[in-house]
């Protein structure tokens, strides 16, 4: 029991490291679309404010939420192999 705890604790490190790199990847790219998409356009209103209000709007998006699946499936995986090893 001890060795799954440690398991699942050097797990949520390793998965918070990768979300956080995952998020900010993410973000990124959001960024230098919505940049873009002024540069064509010479958008509405100055630049920093559309891609301010652009990075807002994906802070609320399902995509953002998505991500949150770096947690969701390996744990579930996890769950799963334990259950079906110690049930089965």
């Amino acid at each position: 029991m001890l060795a799954l705890a440690r398991f699942l604790g050097i797990g949520f490190i390793v998965l918070t490291v990768i979300y956080v790199a995952l998020s900010l990847w993410s973000r990124s790219v959001r960024r230098r679309k919505l940049e873009l998409a002024w540069d064509e356009a010479q958008g509405p209103g100055p630049r920093d404010r559309f891609v301010e209000e652009g990075l807002k709007e994906y802070d609320h998006s399902l995509r953002r939420k998505l991500i949150l699946g770096v947690y969701i499936l390996p744990l579930c995986l996890i769950a799963l192999i334990t259950y079906l090893t110690n049930f089965y």
